[in-house]
């Protein structure tokens, strides 16, 4: 006999956790989760472990490893691009960072038609309903949500610098990024909870499995909707080495800003030329499926430290066991932090409204993957553009579910792009020689003093630089010829029982991480599936920067 469930989700990332456990919170509605990757089991150390974050990411047991196409305006490089294959997706492996973005970015997509209800006002409410602020709950934060989020302590003598550092280079100190004012420098909130990563799949997702209407299979790796017409009667997934099919009353892809394109493409909606050239059969043409794909880019600025105050030593082999020690026992020490405590936001130029830069700090010197520059001790930030306006896409170029599609970002391919990027390594080099850095300064290692002119930091970024693994916008929600999705909805165009909760119905990408988005689109979603009275709108002041008549810049509260 045929399985059916009432909504099969496809995907068991974090969109798809928090879908799960809402969803299925009526106990008459069965619902099945879908995850093509392994189950994330808690004695996993390097899952749960927030300072592991750097081993699962480029292992084909947590990562689906993929790579763009040669990126033309990078030397034709092939950037690397981690995703997670486990329960709690991209949240299970990433940094822990957890950053709204800005009011004015969803301001900014719901000033286009079909997009009203997804201003800031609008989305706040859900923001605050996912959280449990433990920096303390007010109007703009939350204070009893699945997702706990503690402020990072940031007492290294390496943060407080920089922090100063940026006050005196002319920036603004903040309390909190995600409250008032997210222009500044402050301590970052991270998905942590005494000592241990908080995924979406650990908030949502596991408090709720003993629901009996409530499946979740792991290793199943969807292989394409299936449609009566244009209506979508369930899904074809691969488990076990075996094709296998599953009924379903409504499918709501979850598979993020790749896997999600890839997915409905191969299920026949996309492009139809494309989709026809594949041998796919259309179900319906819709041209921004897999387009309109953003990004976010950024470099390591990296210097030596004077002062042996730096996390370099944590790294020797010989005190792996005792940080561990630590962790497994107390969930305390340098295992229990992701480190990257703090950082900010800034504007690189007077023409930009809000913040176009971000900053992480991190006190050592190191790359994603673990390697260090040579030398001891050393710090480092993490800059780039926020908001860049280069396009990508993401195209199947196979019928089979278990081939990558191509992904093209078309990194550093607008003269605006190119530009901020000059200015983003103007204003971090401004930052770190300010004063209050110099008793720690010991000079710049990357990309070191002999890039110097505009176009030598543009020659060092596109050798250099890689992503901030911040994929989105393939299915945007809109009205417009590119849109894919219902914003009033989440259903996809032209389709029924067929809708898409991810990180790619975004319309454009906010000035910051973007699990936070993803979280409050999941738990806006789950609201607009139910049918239920969406929460009424949050009208609270928030900082907005502008240029005063006279050509000062000030701040001010806007509603």
């Amino acid at each position: 006999m045929t399985e059916r469930y009432d909504i099969v989700i496809v995907g068991g990332g974090s969109a798809g956790c928090a879908l799960a456990n809402r969803l299925s919170a009526d106990p008459s509605t069965s619902v099945l989760v879908l995850e093509a990757g392994r189950p994330d089991a808690r004695w996993d150390v390097f899952i749960n472990m927030p300072a592991a974050l750097t081993y699962p990411i480029g292992s084909r047991f947590y990562d689906w490893k993929y790579e763009s196409e040669p990126e033309p305006f990078m030397g034709g490089r092939r950037i690397y691009h981690a995703r997670g294959k486990i329960l709690g997706g991209s949240s299970s492996i990433n940094g822990m960072i957890f950053q709204r973005g800005n009011p004015m970015d969803y301001d900014r997509w719901a000033a286009a038609p079909g997009m009203e209800t997804w201003s800031y006002a609008h989305c706040l409410p859900y923001f605050k309903r996912m959280e449990t602020c433990t920096a303390g709950a007010d109007e703009w934060r939350g204070g009893d949500g699945p997702l706990v989020l503690e402020r990072g302590p940031a007492t290294n003598p390496l943060f407080q610098a920089f922090f100063e550092a940026g006050r005196q280079a002319g920036y603004p100190i903040t309390s909190d990024v995600n409250g008032y004012q997210q222009e500044g420098f402050a301590p970052f909130d991270r998905n942590v909870q005494r000592g241990r990563r908080l995924s979406a799949s650990r908030a949502y997702l596991h408090p709720v499995l003993g629901r009996p209407n409530l499946t979740v299979r792991t290793r199943a790796l969807a292989a394409r909707t299936t449609f009566d017409g244009t209506r979508a009667t369930g899904v074809d997934y691969i488990h076990r080495g075996r094709l296998r099919h599953v009924d379903a009353g409504e499918v709501i892809l979850c598979g993020g800003a790749i896997n999600t394109p890839q997915l409905l493409q191969l299920s026949g909606i996309g492009d139809a030329d494309h989709l026809r050239s594949l041998g796919i059969p259309v179900v319906q043409h819709l041209a921004g499926v897999g387009q309109n794909l953003q990004d976010h880019l950024e470099v390591y600025i990296q210097y030596a430290s004077e002062q042996p105050v730096t996390l370099q030593p944590q790294l020797a082999w010989w005190r792996r066991p005792w940080i561990g020690f630590q962790w497994l026992f107390f969930r305390r020490g340098p295992g229990a932090t992701n480190h990257f405590e703090g950082g900010g936001f800034v504007r690189s130029n007077d023409e930009v409204d809000y913040p176009n830069l971000m900053f992480h700090f991190l006190p050592l010197a190191i790359r994603y993957d673990g390697s260090t520059p040579a030398g001891g001790h050393g710090y480092q930030v993490h800059v780039g553009p926020m908001y860049s306006d280069v396009r990508g896409s993401v195209t199947i170029t196979s019928r089979d579910p278990r081939s990558h599609p191509a992904l093209r970002f078309n990194y550093l391919s607008t003269g605006n792009d190119r530009r901020e990027w000059i200015e983003a390594v103007h204003v971090a080099r401004d930052i770190l020689n300010q004063p209050a850095m110099a008793p720690f300064n010991g000079g710049e290692l990357s990309p070191g003093p002999e890039v110097s002119t505009d176009e030598e930091i543009l020659d060092w970024v596109a050798r250099d630089a890689e992503t901030a693994l911040h994929p989105s916008c393939t299915a945007k929600m809109g009205t417009d010829d590119l849109a894919v999705v219902d914003p009033a909805t989440m259903a996809v165009h032209g389709v029924e029982g067929l809708r898409v909760v991810d990180a790619s119905v975004m319309p454009s990408i906010t000035n910051g991480n973007i699990y936070a988005p993803v979280m409050m689109i999941a738990e806006k979603a789950a609201d607009l599936i139910l049918g239920v009275q969406p929460l009424a709108p949050a009208e609270v002041s928030y900082y907005r920067h502008h240029k005063d008549v006279d050509g000062s810049n000030v701040g001010e509260g806007a509603g």
